[in-house]
């Protein structure tokens, strides 16, 4: 096969072939006999009956599988699908470059994030020209207010009296990857505790630095030995003695937190507070923002419960209570304030979460009651109209963050008056939310906004007055002129001739001139549409380069995410167990609307990541013809192979989003979707272009090493190359370097760009 370029012409040699192992397969169902008996084949509380006798399911290219990464085969099989999509794509190497030099020349390399107020300290992160990794800084607070005065360059401080406390530049020399996760300042502001990944396998190591002396210590375990303490979270306490930390088990599960006194000392104390046994339940740890109460969380997809602890009592209690026991298919989240719990729940079965107070006491869920305004309207019902994701407790407010008519909400709650609002803004669709606050004697919140053609802007609103509104920092765009694109928002109906999918749309005014003059134009369709997740209609940089070769880039709001409430998530209507086939015959159904508004299949390509990845496969499979080009990131796409079997890591958790293929109720409806059992034959598929890391912890490389394998022995005649990109030292999230991830994706799309003939 031979591609042509105008600027070489390249032969291409024949993809690497995986062997076929045709009597390789799986069992769903009932244990084998060679099956591990402590390895669950169903949730602990599930009644649904198993698969028995087992059901075999076909997996030939299932040695591709190696938990350890170190077989030789398998690694140089994947060396070989590297260079394969290398030698597919060298002459695009012009072509990358050139899209490499335009997402850059629409970033601001020299930058600073909105400071935030923090115990006598503006808090913030710069990055830097050249440099690859954010730098985290603080400045002393001499008033309530701040103006920035900064000449641009890197050598100036944003602010006076600027230090860079943590430099995740010098924590990554040498480093292939490095990942910063939570970063939390002690309750003196003396120290930091910090997380940090060295491989993108997801495990952190925990250090403390020493802020007047620089000193910088990575924590040890307890019992003695020189072992690194790998965690998943951290907190402090009341003081700078007490740390608190999440770990995680074999299967790479949150599931236990500690108490560590006398951090500093070579016999540190750690103390067990709690721990969750039940595979399906993440957990997670958090400190409420007056400081008073430090909570554990553990839930399911469905069931929930929290545990808290007064840090006033943490030397003296080690024994956390409960704020409500759980319950099943029972969800809630929790706040403290005003000698109070706020509690966000969907309690006797509301399709949306309940915004509801009692007595910050154990046991309290018989004593919930409905937040109501001052004519007894309850703020949130859980009803259909409105839903509520977070809650921030401040001493004179109330802020709730939701969404109503598909858009992200922001709604501030007076205490005084029992008032609510919801603040507005002038585009009809965008995207809004709270910056970060860590101090609850505020008398204004800030706010990021931003829409698919406005660049994010922070905004700080006061709470008694929305009107009066300061714009802190706007995001510097470079060669952006936002009168040179436009947006819509616009409904296509399913399949089912009743149901309306929300559809953003952003392009070049030059475009849809064309479009008006009834030209067909290309067009990007990107999804998602899993775990209640929302896209949002929000600015992106990187989108660009393919608006400005005249592309309109569309996001389809499909079922299974959570824009439209959770009644667009859960059954019966959304996209969830035994109805997940709407994500994909929605994604499908935009896909047909756009062919027949916009554009042509062979102009027309689409894209998702993770389960996002899940929807591209099983989108193609049922309608191949539709796509000249598809993308699809870190895919899970082995969907009944992976959740028949419990010794994969997070498997079990997500028996509760997808259902068990083990159990007869889910088994035939999940083989019917799973893409890499549905591959139709003879047929001829869009281009392909899979992403993978070696150490991922969420889908493994594996996964779209197997749907590449597959894709290609069902339709060896294919005119359509299908290539695998996988990064070897990288996990779920790709490259931590800023710079490499723009390289990686100027290659994701120069492909993409080539496969629909915009290359040039």
């Amino acid at each position: 096969m031979s591609t042509q370029s105008t600027e070489v012409v390249s032969v291409i040699s024949p993809p690497p072939v995986a062997r076929r192992e045709e009597d390789k397969v799986c069992f769903a169902g009932v244990g084998t006999a060679d099956w591990d008996a402590k390895m669950p084949r169903q949730s602990n509380d599930s009644s649904e009956k198993l698969l028995d006798p087992p059901v075999a399911i076909s997996d030939p290219y299932g040695w591709l599988r190696d938990d350890k990464r170190e077989n030789k085969e398998i690694l140089d099989y994947l060396r070989a699908e590297n260079d394969y999509s290398q030698s597919m794509t060298s002459h695009l190497k012009g072509l990358q470059d050139k899209l490499y030099d335009e997402f850059l020349s629409s970033i601001q390399e020299t930058d600073y994030s909105t400071p935030r107020s923090r115990e006598g300290f503006w808090y913030y992160t710069r990055t830097f020209k050249g440099e690859s990794y954010t730098a985290y800084c603080r400045a002393p607070k001499v008033s309530d207010t701040f103006s920035i005065d900064w000449d641009g360059t890197k050598e100036s401080p944003i602010m006076p009296g600027e230090e860079i406390y943590l430099n995740v530049n010098e924590l990554a020399k040498g480093k292939s990857y490095c990942s910063v996760g939570r970063v939390k300042p002690s309750p003196s502001q003396n120290y930091i505790a910090y997380a940090v990944d060295f491989s993108g396998d997801e495990k952190y190591e925990m250090h403390v630095r020493n802020l007047q002396t620089g000193e910088d210590v990575a924590l040890k375990e307890a019992n003695g030995d020189d072992a690194l303490l790998e965690i998943d979270g951290l907190l402090w306490g009341k003081d700078d003695d007490t740390l608190y930390y999440m770990t995680m088990d074999e299967f790479h599960r949150p599931y236990r937190l500690y108490q560590r006194k006398d951090w500093k000392s070579d016999n540190p104390k750690d103390t067990l507070l709690k721990e969750e046994l039940d595979d399906l339940f993440w957990c997670s740890s958090y400190k409420s923002l007056d400081g008073k109460y430090i909570f554990f969380d553990t839930a399911s997809k469905e069931t929930s419960e929290v545990w808290y602890l007064s840090t006033e009592e943490e030397s003296s209690v080690t024994e956390m209570s409960c704020v409500a026991k759980r319950r099943n298919k029972v969800l809630y989240e929790v706040e403290h304030g005003d000698d109070s719990w706020y509690v966000w729940t969907n309690v006797d079965g509301s399709p949306n979460m309940k915004l509801m107070t009692s007595p910050a006491k154990a046991d309290s869920a018989s004593e919930w009651e409905l937040v109501e305004d001052s004519n007894g309207t309850p703020l949130f019902d859980g009803s259909l109209a409105k839903s509520l994701d977070s809650v921030t407790i401040l001493n004179t407010h109330v802020v709730i963050e939701g969404r109503e008519g598909g858009i992200p909400r922001v709604w501030v709650y007076s205490k005084d008056t029992k008032n609510m609002k919801m603040l507005s803004f002038d585009e009809a669709a965008y995207d809004v939310g709270m910056l970060a606050h860590f101090e609850a004697d505020t008398k204004s919140i800030a706010v990021s906004y931003d829409s698919l053609v406005t660049p994010p802007s922070s905004i700080e609103i006061s709470l008694d007055d929305d009107s009066k509104r300061t714009v802190l920092k706007t995001k510097a765009v470079p060669g952006y002129n936002k009168g040179d694109y436009g947006c819509d928002r616009m409904e296509v109906l399913s399949r089912d001739g009743e149901t309306k999918i929300p559809v953003s749309v952003v392009y070049s005014n030059e475009t849809m001139e064309k479009v008006k003059a009834g030209e067909r134009v290309p067009v990007h369709l990107y999804g998602y549409g899993s775990y209640g997740a929302c896209c949002e209609a929000d600015f992106d940089t990187t989108r660009l380069p393919l608006i400005k070769r005249g592309m309109i880039y569309v996001i389809a709001h499909i079922r299974g995410g959570g824009e439209m409430g959770r009644q667009w998530y859960e059954e019966p209507n959304g996209a969830k167990y035994l109805c997940k086939k709407n994500t994909f015959n929605d994604f499908v159904d935009v896909a047909k609307f756009l062919v027949d508004k916009w554009t042509a299949p062979e102009m027309l390509s689409c894209e998702g990541r993770s389960a996002g990845g899940l929807l591209i496969g099983a989108s193609i499979n049922q309608a191949p013809e539709l796509f000249k080009c598809a993308i699809l990131g870190v895919p899970f796409v082995d969907v009944v192979v992976t959740m028949t079997d419990s010794t994969i890591p997070l498997t079990s958790g997500e028996w509760v989003e997808w259902g068990n293929p083990n159990e007869e109720k889910y088994h035939q409806y999940m083989m019917e979707y799973s893409p890499m059992n549905n591959v139709q034959k003879d047929k001829t598929y869009p281009a392909c272009w899979l992403t993978g890391g070696l150490n991922d912890p969420r889908v493994a490389y594996w996964e779209p090493a197997k749907f590449t394998a597959t894709l290609r022995h069902a339709n060896p005649n294919n005119e359509n190359p299908i290539c695998m990109k996988l990064d070897l030292s990288a996990g779920h999230f790709s490259a931590s370097d800023r710079y490499k991830y723009l390289r990686e994706l100027a290659y994701d799309y120069s492909f993409l760009l080539d496969q629909l003939k915009l290359a040039n």
